[in-house]
């Protein structure tokens, strides 16, 4: 009886311990036959104190929701360019590249059904072109082609994702500032789209040297889309990357994240 009493008394700490832990969806891709995420993603979830859960990608909204309902906050990971026709009326560039109308149709109701339901979301690099696809706005569907008089490289190339390419100014009193504490910095870059048109409801936080949009927040409530008053942040860079650098300061990011999810839970 003692034994049994001692090994109730642990799993009710366990359930306990794991209550307290707000568990953040990291939303996935399709590789062939596999549903994944990058390691990167889930490590800075986990060690900003969050449980990480990787949603595998689907078009089912029942199934969407069901998953939404489990979750204390969610973040929308990098990827492949949206498709601008179907998402914001302009036809395609040459220079656009390849489109996964899957992942897409996917991504936008994974991240209408978190903002319904009024759960923190953290968009990163393609999680922050989202935001546009997905609330009414629309993107550069190619800087080099589209912005000649952009002279930052915006596509890193080879150099390591935890190693930080081009500056950025961030603004006063945004959530970047406060992850952050500082108003400039140097961020990696693996893009060639970004976010022209801002979405009603969202304020730009962050730009690079030559003016494209780095991150941006949602600072009033959306008038066109169910919105259950969570935060709603994202930047174009990639700060799970940078955190596995010297430059731990990212780590803020994805702990105001879950300090978030705590308050939702």
């Amino acid at each position: 009886m003692k034994r049994f009493f001692l090994i109730a008394v642990a799993l009710i700490a366990s359930a306990s311990l794991f209550a307290k832990v707000p568990v953040i969806g990291v939303s996935g891709y399709v590789d062939g036959s596999k549903n994944m995420v990058n390691l990167t993603y889930t490590n800075a979830v986990r060690n900003a104190g969050g449980a990480p859960v990787v949603i595998p990608v689907t078009s089912d909204e029942t199934v969407i929701e069901t998953i939404v309902a489990s979750l204390d906050g969610l973040v929308m990971t990098g990827g492949a360019d949206f498709d601008p026709l179907r998402f914001y009326g302009e036809e395609p560039l040459r220079e656009l590249g390849d489109v996964e109308p899957a992942r897409d149709d996917f991504d936008v109701k994974l991240v209408r059904a978190a903002v319904k339901r009024g759960i923190p979301v953290l968009g990163i690099c393609r999680g922050e072109q989202l935001m546009a696809v997905a609330f009414g706005g629309s993107l550069w569907q190619d800087i080099p082609s589209q912005i000649p008089e952009s002279y930052v490289k915006h596509r890193q190339g080879g150099t390591t994702g935890s190693y930080g390419t081009h500056s950025i100014t961030i603004e006063k009193g945004s959530f970047l500032e406060k992850a952050l504490g500082t108003r400039s910095t140097e961020v990696n870059s693996f893009h060639h789209q970004a976010i022209k048109d801002v979405p009603q409801g969202f304020k730009v936080i962050a730009r690079s040297a030559d003016g494209i949009i780095e991150g941006v927040e949602r600072v009033e409530p959306l008038k066109n889309y169910p919105d259950g008053g969570g935060m709603i942040i994202a930047t174009q860079f990639h700060p799970e990357a940078l955190v596995t650098g010297q430059n731990k300061i990212f780590k803020g990011i994805f702990e105001m994240l879950v300090k978030e999810a705590a308050k939702a839970k």
